[in-house]
């Protein structure tokens, strides 16, 4: 065969191997149906969110939303100036003596993520990061009462034994919005530590019975910061200046902070970390509504190891008829969005520092999606979610093998991985390193990290997040970060998609390569001939 009849050839195969390739781009087609839709709420759920409306953005679905805490984004919902809204707890609940009703427009919840809510912190001894602090209920509510003001004192000594903390005063920072982690922190309080509760938020000028409230009641004087959002109780926390502080945030912050969090002490006398495992495990004691809002004492009792016990889920508030600037063209977009979280976005979550929803929770929610307005309803396959949690015979998965906690986490033991180590990421990354002793360990999220073990004592290292025997492991370097990528999704078309129009011309290409080169040779044999 000629050179040119190669080059031929050879252009026709580039060609179909071009359109035989992974396509990234949304097909036309139904990329045009899609309308931008809005929504605002909760900081708890935003870290999780924003991968989601990142991830199909390439499919050009545009998702807006404002994380502008939970009381905003009901209000919001409620007045009509968003699709939907994102929050942690519902309507009609009251909040120091003023009820908040439920929209006049129609509504519904729908699960959408699961975590834990956790108390970051920042705290050294001699220079070194703690990393293995751990406390219980009444010793973290009355830190967050103001009756206890200082590391040193004896009820956390009694939580930690045989680490001697700092005699440094304790700066709670505490949300100044309105907030669902503020509700789920005050539910909790009110429920299991009321004397307490109570006394603090008289002491506020609140009514008591306090109960559960979305805005933090500070005390003039108690040495209390009040920060609005979750970046930014994080935020401070995790400055150089804030050697001190606590907050209570979402697991995520934390993790993207690389800085650790309070192993909180559960109802069977262990202390375990709001792993995705934990939170699973915890909320197998939660009471779903018939509206599909969770009751929580059962979460806060759990009587198994593992359970962590400020464990919970969030809910999206979405629209069920037509009404105001809400019509069927968002509705569709709606439904596409709730579909692709529900199934595909489970995937990362635990990667992120939250926990996947169970199968019943998913089933619930698509049930849920086929409410919205103008949705093109979908016949979910939801075994091929590959949601971690999934099983075959309806348990979940993620909490069925979720690792017990070793027992020198348990209450009144002294912890085998000493507590005090150069990484502020500890809780969070991995890492490896030499040493000998009880050194801090390393953690089951996204970070890495190298470093030298440290710690008192002999003996094997135990794995802070897992409980497990790692032995000649050390701490991160404290360069922890977290970073997610976007996920391939498939969203539905209209009429031929993108990938089978380039099948026909692959196929077109292919036959071209194929009968391409022999028909023109002998084509040109015979005009050959005719001269």
């Amino acid at each position: 065969m000629s050179r040119s009849l190669w080059r031929l050839a050879a252009a026709l195969l580039s060609l179909a191997v071009v359109a035989t390739s992974p396509v990234v781009a949304a097909p036309a087609a139904h990329a045009s149906a899609y309308v931008p839709i809005s929504g605002a709420g909760s900081t708890w759920s935003s870290n999780a969110i924003d991968v989601w409306r990142a991830n199909v953005k390439q499919f050009g679905l545009t998702v807006n939303y404002a994380a502008t805490g939970s009381s905003d984004g009901r209000n919001q919902f409620k007045n009509g100036t968003v699709d939907f809204g994102v929050s942690e707890i519902p309507y009609n609940l009251t909040d120091n003596g003023v009820q908040d009703p439920p929209p006049a427009r129609h509504f519904a919840y729908m699960p959408i993520v699961a975590g834990g809510t956790s108390f970051m912190y920042n705290l050294k001894i001699g220079g070194k990061r703690v990393t293995n602090l751990r406390l219980s209920g009444e010793t973290l509510v009355k830190i967050f009462t103001g009756v206890i003001t200082n590391w040193s004192d004896a009820a956390i000594a009694a939580d930690n034994p045989g680490l001697t903390l700092p005699a440094r005063r304790i700066v709670p920072v505490v949300r100044s919005d309105g907030s669902g982690t503020t509700a789920q922190l005050t539910t909790w309080m009110s429920s299991k530590y009321a004397s307490l509760w109570n006394a603090y938020c008289e002491r506020a000028g609140r009514r008591t019975p306090c109960g559960l409230t979305s805005f933090y009641p500070v005390v003039p004087g108690s040495g209390f910061v009040a920060q609005s959002g979750s970046n930014s109780v994080a935020g401070y926390v995790a400055q150089n200046q804030s050697e001190g502080a606590i907050t209570y945030v979402e697991y995520s912050y934390a993790i993207a902070a690389g800085f650790p969090v309070v192993k909180l002490l559960n109802a069977a006398g262990y202390y375990v970390l709001p792993t995705a495992e934990n939170v699973a495990v915890g909320l197998l004691g939660a009471q779903i509504q018939q509206d599909l809002t969770q009751k929580l004492l059962g979460v806060y009792d759990n009587p198994d190891k593992r359970a962590y016990p400020l464990s919970s889920y969030s809910y999206m508030i979405i629209p069920t008829q037509v009404e105001g600037n809400f019509n069927t063209t968002k509705g569709y977009s709606l439904g596409v969005f709730a579909y692709y979280f529900l199934c595909q976005g489970q995937r990362p979550m635990k990667s992120l520092g939250y926990s996947p929803l169970p199968i019943n929770l998913v089933t619930a929610g698509l049930d849920q999606v086929k409410r919205i307005p103008g949705v093109d309803v979908q016949s979910i396959v939801i075994k091929n979610c590959n949601n971690p949690t999934f099983s075959t015979n309806g348990t979940n998965t993620l909490a069925v093998n979720a690792p017990y906690p070793s027992e020198c986490d348990h209450k009144g033991v002294v912890s085998c991985t000493g507590g005090a180590s150069p990484s502020p990421g500890a809780s969070t990354g991995t890492g490896t390193g030499t040493g000998t002793g009880t050194g801090t360990g390393t953690g089951t999220g996204t970070g890495t990290g190298t470093g030298t073990g440290t710690g008192t004592g002999t003996g094997t290292q135990i794995d802070p997040d897992t409980g497990q025997v790692i032995g000649g492991t050390g701490g991160g370097d404290g360069s922890t970060t977290t970073q997610v990528n976007g996920v391939p999704v498939s969203l539905p078309t209209q009429g031929w998609s993108q990938a089978t129009i380039l099948m026909f011309v692959a196929a077109g290409l292919l036959l071209g390569v194929v009968l391409g080169p022999p028909l023109l040779a002998r084509t040109l044999s015979r005009r050959r001939g005719i001269r």
